[in-house]
């Protein structure tokens, strides 16, 4: 397998085939005509699309950006895009998750997100946009009724037309149940919608001839916050009967966000109803907008995850295929030799690039084994098993999205820093990387807001903590499985930290009782974290049970060093295991700091913590 500048295919597919076991998803009818050899020809299709169209066409999108033209209010994409795009959607990558009565491939989740991995790796401006437009039309075949159905879900499968996530408005913020704009229903049954959404992803493009708005508004006479909330599909063009474009609808972008990265993907200022024309359709029941929009956040969330295992992943690529390459310095191993090395050869440049290869691998897997744990939450629907897979994707969500994208800042530093000054230069890629991937952690809801869902929401207040309980559940199987495979101390080490884990987190269900709801608020990112830090020990023990064996049958009763310089399948088999090893015994201790911060309860945030002691002058 030829190595890929963008993330290790090798890797993933040790997660997918070897891990995961998800050619075998084939035993379940609902994945019945698909096998290992499909999944394998998608996966190097997708691979060499986002390798050879959406990286080159990534990096000049950088320089030219989306632009708007505010005399016809409309939005146009890097032209490289619009080639990218159309391999895309002619690979049938638009509609690979979607069910064939809809035009789709039907493919398992599972491949979706692998697939998706070369995508987000090559450039995240170009990625969102397609991901935004499956969320929406997924939000239409789960809630939307047949003549929604029939009118828009084929064309988006299709790629045709795109969409959006409309919740942002100047005014609200985060606080979505503080939005303003309003829905006046009409005697055809209809909506009239007026108001304006900010930060609106592909909110206005010309890769696709029409983009279906699922908006978030008020019915007038609801209550006021989340509970009054309803969800509407408002396309910018109507659709004719014959499903041919009608007259476009009074939705009109009023501007675009000039920002820090990712400026290939248009951040739109969207009006409704200026000329109180608007219509909007109904998605659903009234009323009930947030509950239907959360199956786009989570999908959402997920989308952003595999954006910040991408940019890591790429960053990471980047860097060894530079230290590799680069030459400076002696080999602090050969006294008296003055000439001069690859970089990679020394120690603190080892260092760097083991931990983000830990980083990266730990990231990938906990991604795949999320989508895997959908669809089995789909294929064992109704049973117990099906009800633990659901459990487990659910508390997960959090992890991934808050994890992936705060690592993947990280991630793209550490590359800029094996690079050198040339890291901070514009002719290399990491600087790019480390600019796109920084609203990762604050679009889909920022990962403050995912530290409190996770504590809240997916810990504390779930009925008698299923969630975790199948959490804690499942790495107790790997760590048995481990048994007679893996050295007993990492065992060891990683069954301590669930034990401390589960000890911090009795501690705040006793504080929840307490209505201590604010100290609980303020020790929430530290507690994401280190659950970060569990999961990811439980992907690189999982995988040393996986890769120990698989080394063992290659090498036999060679020496290990002759065997991985000549055997490409021993040297990756050796690679992840060192990175398991790295990151259990040398990572997982930052673990112990973080669960420290929590249950040593210092007061210094919620005692006396009141604007007036940040110093600085108010704004007038």
């Amino acid at each position: 397998m030829a190595l890929n500048p963008l993330l290790d295919s090798r890797d993933q597919r040790f997660v997918l085939f070897e891990v995961l076991e998800a050619d075998k998803l084939n035993q379940y009818e609902a994945f019945a005509d698909f096998d290992r050899d499909t999944y394998e020809a998608t996966l190097d299709l997708a691979e060499q699309i986002a390798v050879e169209q959406v990286y080159p066409a990534n990096a000049d999108a950088d320089k030219t950006g989306a632009k708007y033209d505010p005399a016809t209010k409309t939005v146009k994409v890097p032209d490289g895009f619009h080639t990218a795009m159309k391999s895309y959607r002619e690979a049938g990558f638009s509609g690979l998750s979607n069910g064939p009565e809809f035009g789709g491939t039907g493919m398992p989740e599972t491949i979706y997100r692998a697939v998706m991995e070369y995508f987000c790796s090559a450039g995240v401006a170009f990625s969102s946009y397609d991901t935004l437009k499956v969320g929406a039309c997924n939000l239409m075949i789960h809630h939307g009724s047949d003549e929604l159905k029939k009118t828009y879900v084929e064309k988006m499968v299709a790629g045709l037309w795109g969409g959006t996530m409309c919740l942002t408005e100047p005014s609200a913020g985060s606080d979505v149940g503080a939005l303003k704009t309003r829905a006046v229903k009409q005697p055809d049954g209809t909506y009239k919608i007026t108001g304006q959404k900010i930060f609106i992803t592909a909110g206005d493009n010309n890769l696709y001839e029409n983009i279906i708005h699922p908006v978030l508004a008020r019915i007038d006479g609801d209550p006021p916050g989340t509970p009054g909330i309803s969800i509407f599909i408002v396309p910018k063009f109507h659709v004719n009967p014959d499903g041919t474009l009608g007259k476009r609808n009074d939705v009109v972008t009023t501007g675009i966000e000039h920002k820090m990265g990712i400026k290939g993907s248009a951040t739109c200022s969207l009006s409704f109803g200026d000329n109180d024309q608007c219509i909007g359709w109904l998605l659903g029941q009234e009323r009930q907008g947030m509950k239907i929009m959360f199956q786009m956040m989570n999908e959402a969330r997920l989308d952003v995850s595999q954006q910040g295992l991408g940019t890591a992943s790429s960053a990471y690529m980047h860097a060894v295929t530079y230290a590799k390459n680069r030459l400076q310095g002696q080999d602090p191993s050969k006294k008296g030799d003055f000439t001069s090395v690859p970089i990679i050869r020394h120690p603190d440049v080892k260092r760097m690039l083991l931990w983000m290869k830990s980083q990266v691998e730990a990231m990938r897997m906990l991604t795949l084994l999320a989508a895997y744990s959908a669809d089995m939450a789909q294929v064992k629907k109704g049973t117990e098993e099906g009800r633990e897979a659901q459990g487990l994707l659910d508390f997960l969500i959090p992890l991934c999205k808050a994890g992936n994208t705060d690592l993947a800042w990280l991630v793209t530093s550490e590359a800029m820093q094996v690079y050198g000054g040339y890291g901070y230069c514009s002719e290399y890629p990491v600087e790019q990387l480390a600019r796109d991937c920084k609203i990762l952690a604050i679009y889909e809801g920022t990962n403050g807001i995912q530290s409190m869902d996770l504590t809240m929401r997916k810990l504390l207040m779930n009925p008698e903590m299923f969630n975790f309980r199948v959490f804690k559940k499942r790495i107790a199987q790997t760590a048995e499985r481990a048994k007679g495979i893996v050295d007993e101390k990492y065992i060891a080490i990683v069954k301590a930290a669930v034990e401390r884990m589960d000890e911090t987190v009795q501690m705040l269900a006793k504080m929840r009782d307490d209505r201590k709801i604010v100290d609980i608020l303020a020790m929430a990112q530290p507690l994401q974290q280190a659950m970060r830090m569990v999961a990811h020990a439980w992907m690189h023990l999982w995988s040393m049970t996986v890769a120990i064996p698989k080394l063992k049958a290659l090498a036999g009763d060679l020496a290990l060093e002759a065997v991985v310089k000549d055997n490409a399948e021993a040297a990756f088999y050796c690679g992840k295991i060192l990175s398991d090893q790295f990151y259990i015994g040398t990572e997982l201790k930052h673990l112990h700091g973080y669960l420290d911060y929590i249950t040593t309860g210092e007061p210094a945030i919620v005692n006396g913590c009141s604007e007036e002691i940040f110093t600085g002058a108010l704004p007038q």
